[in-house]
């Protein structure tokens, strides 16, 4: 038994693009699950649905009321996967943190004092604005704290981990024989069936959330808490493993559809905990890794388009404007409701402020940081000049490697 070794496809595959834009899709099941919302997590927890027919705005509610979840296991799922994908043996650990920190920070940065000027100042306590400032306010069991001041950056907290423990956890990876990469990714999934699991017996059930059927204990821990999603991140890796080393199963894009309609379906019947990660875990995997093979195969078809590749690079500013332009565009229109044509425009609205957004913050803050400072400057030998071609570009700044919330998380 080996352990897995890179391929010789793998020396000439740092660009995935269809995974990049596999990634808008993601980000936009978070706007959807957002958008249709009966309670907004900022005070004072309006509805943030704009639709006034209430069997409407209910049903598109409990349509997409997965699909938040589903796209943020998918980003932690996939930042594991490009990262081991990209990864380097013997990198030096300063220089990725660097990269990674570049990666998640000025965009948060921005976002956090937008969001401290315009609502978060007012309602949010020290703890909680300090606490998401340095994004460790996961790691705290208030609500009250850990969606404080921009609420869908709780996210990068669990990415921030990731990137720590990432150097420690793929040394640990490659140690693996090829032959046991399955065994270890069925481990995983056992070990997130095992948190749930947890959450249900071992947290306090009391007092119930007024926005979930659960408590505030036990929807931060199974859902929030960021060792809680460390699995996912490591079974990315390991899928990334599986996929270098040709063991991935084949699927074809219908095949790998229609499992992830039924981990959707599976979301929408389980116990609520077990919809977090558990019932779609499958289905994320499944794509990935389908998505990331066709890409392999030069298949990249719609997804590796221009512009959808476009769209997945803005997907972590768009993911990270929502808390602004949702959450709190919605407290500017008051809690008012719209006929059913005046809703969609108005959806339709959200949506491009959203985009608009995302593009700024890609375009003024995360591309031109990544661009000057990720990459360490060459020092050319004294009297001779490093010629173009000798310059190597890290994977890591290519577009499809950027991971998903935090490149969105990531």
């Amino acid at each position: 038994m080996t352990a897995v070794r890179a391929t010789p496809a793998r020396l000439g595959l740092s660009k995935l693009p269809s995974l990049t834009g596999l990634r808008f899709f993601a980000a936009l099941l978070v706007f959807c699950f957002h958008i249709t919302l009966s309670n907004s997590p900022i005070p004072p927890n309006d509805p943030i649905n704009p639709f006034a027919d209430a069997q409407l705005g209910g049903t598109l509610e409990w349509l997409v009321s997965k699909a938040g979840y589903v796209g943020v296991s998918f980003f932690f799922v996939l930042s594991g996967f490009l990262l081991a994908w990209a990864s380097k043996p013997g990198e030096a650990k300063r220089q990725f943190w660097r990269r990674r920190l570049l990666k998640i920070f000025p965009n948060h940065l921005v976002m956090w004092a937008l969001s401290m000027v315009l609502f978060a100042a007012a309602i949010t306590g020290p703890v909680g604005w300090a606490s998401n400032l340095f994004l460790v306010n996961s790691f705290v069991p208030d609500g009250a704290v850990y969606v404080a001041v921009n609420p869908p950056s709780w996210t990068l907290n669990s990415e921030l981990l990731f990137y720590m423990l990432f150097p420690l956890i793929i040394v640990l990876l490659r140690k693996i024989p090829g032959n046991r990469l399955w065994l270890w990714a069925g481990i995983m999934v056992v070990a997130m069936l095992a948190v749930q699991l947890v959450t249900t017996y071992l947290i306090p059930a009391t007092p119930v959330s007024a926005l979930t059927p659960i408590s505030v204990t036990q929807f931060w821990f199974g859902y929030i808490f960021p060792p809680s999603r460390l699995f996912e991140f490591v079974l990315g890796s390991i899928l990334a493993l599986i996929v270098l080393s040709g063991r991935w199963v084949p699927l074809k894009m219908w095949q790998t559809l229609l499992i992830c309609l039924a981990g959707y379906v599976l979301a929408m019947i389980v116990p609520f905990v077990y919809s977090f990660n558990v019932a779609t875990i499958i289905p994320v995997a499944a794509i990935i890794c389908t998505v990331a093979s066709d890409d392999i195969a030069g298949r990249t078809g719609f997804l590796g388009s221009k512009p959808m590749v476009w769209l997945g690079n803005i997907s972590f500013g768009f993911y990270l404007c929502q808390g602004v332009v949702i959450f709190y565009g919605r407290i500017l229109l008051g809690d008012q409701v719209y006929e059913t044509p005046i809703a969609l425009l108005m959806v339709a609205g959200f949506f491009l402020a959203t985009l608009l957004g995302g593009w700024a913050l890609y375009a003024l803050v995360e591309k031109p940081v990544m661009d000057r400072w990720a990459r360490p400057r060459r020092q050319p030998s004294p009297g001779a000049s490093a010629p173009a071609s000798a310059l190597v570009v890290d994977p890591l700044l290519q577009p499809a490697a950027h991971d998903a919330l935090s490149g969105a998380s990531r």
